[in-house]
């Protein structure tokens, strides 16, 4: 599977959704940026575009656009909250590196 989230993270995308009170899903993408290279962007999707691939995981469905899939092929989206900071989490098996400051990473 080329996207997977954990039941954590399923969770806080659907209470995201609830909150805004409309959505397909998340859009999960990256840009350069940064001193390694490349940066996670996620954003909510009303409309899925001609290039997207829409996966429906745990409930949600997953937006990627197909330039990007080789950058996020085998991810996992984590989310976790650790004392007052709660944040989602990637784990990403074509990362070869995160930057100092944790902005970006390299392929």
């Amino acid at each position: 599977m080329p996207v997977s989230v954990t039941e954590s993270a399923a969770q806080q995308i659907q209470r995201q959704l609830t909150k805004r009170g409309s959505g397909l899903g998340l859009r999960l993408g990256v840009k350069k940026s940064g001193c390694s290279g490349y940066a996670y962007v996620l954003d909510y999707v009303d409309v899925p575009e001609t290039e997207d691939q829409i996966f429906d995981l745990s409930g949600v469905k997953i937006v990627v656009k197909n330039k990007d899939l080789p950058i996020l092929d085998g991810i996992e989206i984590d989310y976790r909250k650790d004392g007052l900071n709660a944040a989602f989490k990637f784990n990403n098996p074509n990362s070869k590196g995160m930057c100092g400051c944790g902005e970006s990473f390299a392929v």
